[in-house]
């Protein structure tokens, strides 16, 4: 029934605003709104369908998100299945002043102890269904209070959360540092957890006696702290190119499922330096955390129900073997170094050529904390890589980019299997060339060269992290200004010697994108922002439909 229904909605609604990208309900207001459907059929039909629609106008702005998700793509909690609203609110703005009810997304700094966000492609939204107040008493000083309860897919966890924050433009109130181009704010937070005592026990641990009898054991209950808090303290400076990031959070004694009930505190550092110009950037950045796993729920596991985000120090790799072993940030503890520097060759010069060459070096490492020293790393190294890209117009009509990638990747500590360090050298061919105004051909190849198989042999191989070498091409055809047809492989030399293929071809007009495609996919991990989760391999066809209006 809830499936006729809300298939009545997205046809209305498509009848309504085809030929509009919005609507204008008076002078000042406007409806907005956008269809997301994602379907794919093997034996049988799953699909995620997202219906958002948005009112603003001058004073209200309101918005609600319907979710069918009871035949969900595979890959995801076994909560994640359901249909209902996923999202409500409505936000009053006045001068100084700004109120939001419902569902509540923000963040405050980096998100070491505060981030709420949405990600459909993740499956994560951990939005606080509660309020929110926004005030600025006085020019440059921002107020922020907000509280709820976490949403848990279609549910509520029971814990509260409360927090605050406030942040004070230094710049807004000394003259002389707005004429020299100086932004300089402090920044500093609070969130609560409120969540009620529950009754668990430790593990039965037999007494180290000899001859004691075998019903002899300690049982131990564990004694949760019903509020946990965390503080962050943060400074941005800006002068000219130059921007300097400092951040730090704490959070009070926290057992949970992911510390393995363990009353350590938790505490992150973040440092963030970037300098750019034109035709030069450069970034540096460190990171230390430990103990930092903050949920709503201390039972939960999985990628949902986090009431922080720490920030990945790796690069969202897009091409498909250099994202093979991607990163999953370690909220119990790890050291992270991230550097990007990019220059831009300028046009005749000897490597410049006649169109200028671009240039860009990154590099990650990231490894173990150690508990007993501050600022010493662990021996174990849990992720690293060095990609160096270069981009470059051969002529009016063909540009080639190039990438070579060498990557470290620990699967004990990232995924848990019992697998040593896997050591891949990734190399990467991008040519696009125009052949008219209408039509315009891009291809990829790509090759992974992986390290031999170290690990338990009685995994099977097909469940390996490490399943050998790897080949990847595309071929991709453009037709302006609607089509796109595409064809590729992803094709095992190593372990399974099978071929990943897919066809595919798009159709965009206006505010419309339609997707068709058909192929088998390996399994794996998808990432975002260091947040991962495990997709199983699939076999069939796929539709995706996206409309904003």
């Amino acid at each position: 029934m809830f499936r006729k229904i809300l298939f009545t909605t997205v046809l209305f609604s498509l009848f309504l605003f085809t030929a509009n990208a919005q609507i204008k309900i008076g002078e000042n207001s406007v409806l907005t709104g956008s269809l997301q459907t994602d379907n794919l059929v093997e034996d049988k039909l799953m699909d995620n369908t997202y219906l958002d629609l948005n009112f603003t106008s001058n004073h209200i702005q309101a918005g609600m998100r319907l979710e069918y998700l009871q035949y969900p793509l595979p890959g995801y909690e076994s909560e994640f299945k359901g249909y209902g609203l996923g999202n409500i609110f409505v936000t009053g703005k006045f001068k100084k002043l700004e109120v939001t009810v419902g569902s509540v997304y923000d963040q405050f700094g980096s998100g070491l102890i505060f981030r709420t966000y949405e990600e459909k492609s993740m499956g994560i939204d951990n939005s606080l269904m509660g309020g929110r107040i926004k005030f600025q008493p006085y020019k440059g000083v921002s107020l922020k209070a907000l509280g709820g309860k976490q949403r848990r897919y279609f549910k509520f966890n029971e814990g509260y959360v409360l927090g605050g924050d406030v942040e004070l433009n230094i710049e807004e109130w000394i003259k002389k540092l707005q004429e020299n181009n100086v932004y300089w704010s402090w920044g500093g937070s609070f969130v609560s957890k409120n969540e009620k005592q529950e009754y668990r026990i430790s593990e039965i641990i037999p007494d180290i006696i000899p001859d004691m009898p075998i019903d002899s054991f300690s049982v131990y209950r564990y004694n949760f702290p019903e509020n946990v808090g965390a503080f962050d303290f943060r400074t941005h400076f800006q002068k000219d190119n130059v921007n300097v990031l400092l951040e730090y959070a704490i959070k009070s004694q926290d057992p949970s499922f992911n510390n393995n009930y363990t009353y350590k505190r938790g505490n992150a550092s973040l440092m963030s330096v970037s300098y750019s110009k034109k035709g030069l950037t450069a970034l540096i950045q460190a990171k230390r955390s430990e103990n930092m796993s903050f949920r709503s729920k201390r039972s939960q596991d999985g990628i949902s129900s986090f009431i922080n985000h720490l920030p990945s120090f790796t690069t969202q790799q897009t091409y498909a073997l250099a994202a093979l072993y991607p990163y999953a940030t370690q909220p119990m503890g790890e050291w992270a170094f991230q550097g990007d520097f990019s220059y831009t060759f300028k046009r005749k010069t000897v490597l410049g050529g006649k169109y200028g060459t671009l240039l860009r070096l990154n590099v990650s490492h990231i490894r173990a904390v150690d508990t007993c020293s501050y600022f010493k790393m662990g021996e174990t190294l849990y992720y690293q890589d060095i990609n160096l890209n270069i981009d470059k117009k051969i002529s009016n009509r063909f540009k080639l980019n190039g990438m070579y990638m060498f990557q470290k990747y620990n699967p004990r500590v990232i995924v848990g299997h019992d697998e040593d360090l896997i050591t891949s050298h990734i190399f990467v061919a991008e040519g696009k060339y125009t052949i008219n105004n209408k039509l315009t051909l891009r291809s990829e190849l790509q090759y992974l060269h992986a390290s031999e198989y170290a690990g338990s042999e009685e995994v099977e191989p097909g469940d390996r992290s490490n399943q050998g070498d790897w080949v990847f091409g595309l071929v991709e055809l453009s037709v302006a200004p609607s089509l796109m047809f595409a064809v590729q492989d992803n094709y095992n030399l190593g372990v399974t010697k099978e071929h990943y293929y897919m066809a595919s071809v798009v159709y965009t007009k206006k505010s419309h994108r339609l997707q068709l495609g058909f192929g088998k996919t390996r399994a794996g991990f998808d990432c975002s922002g260091g947040v991962c989760r495990f997709v199983p391999a699939t076999k069939g066809l796929r539709l995706s439909y996206n409309y904003q209006f």
